[in-house]
């Protein structure tokens, strides 16, 4: 199977997460699409981000109705900080019948050079990269296994809903009804 991997806080999934795993799916001919929840971003470091299990519950919420997009929380069990060689090394031990495939914005292109390993990442697997809000990239420059897939913008982000609920503003149009439902009962971000 060709598994396109989509690594994020997911602090919380929201619809713009899974219009445009649903689009990149199609696009680049993937059989699955792993929402790879992530306990730490490296390069980020979140006071506002909540308990791992807390944030894979969620999208495992979100993604129930799709065939095609699985909750993973496989990097919890992986040592921290979570550097994308070392999951993608696991899995391809772990998984040996599939390939595996980056799916990363335009923003985490741009910064690439500087992550673990990111020659080797480079070497042994395909990157899909998708355009993010200020990212620019050079189509020519671009190496062999790199390919760039338009998608369609969604002015969604987990920035976003978590201010408008903790504003008290609804969230019933950013992320599914039962992630809102889950928020709002577990009284997270406010």
């Amino acid at each position: 199977m060709k598994i396109g991997l989509f690594g994020g806080t997911f602090n919380p999934i929201h619809f713009g997460h899974i219009r445009l795993a649903r689009q990149l799916l199609q696009s680049a001919g993937l059989d699955e699409v792993w929402f790879m929840v992530t306990p730490q971003n490296p390069f980020k470091v979140n006071h506002e981000l909540l308990w791992d299990r807390t944030r894979y519950r969620m999208v495992e919420m979100a993604l129930q109705r799709y065939k095609h997009l699985i909750a993973s929380d496989y990097e919890f069990r992986l040592p921290k900080p979570s550097f994308t060689w070392n999951t993608l090394q696991a899995l391809s031990k772990d998984y040996p019948n599939h390939t595996f495939t980056l799916l990363i914005g335009g923003d985490n292109w741009t910064s690439f050079p500087k992550w673990y390993r990111a020659a080797d990442i480079l070497a042994r697997h395909d990157i899909v990269v998708y355009p993010r809000e200020g990212s620019s990239y050079d189509m020519d420059k671009l190496p062999p296994r790199v390919k760039i897939i338009e998608t369609k913008r969604i002015p969604i982000s987990s920035t976003l809903v978590r201010q408008r609920v903790a504003a008290g503003k609804s969230i019933s149009r950013l992320v599914p009804k039962s992630v809102a439902d889950y928020i709002y009962q577990e009284h997270l971000y406010q």
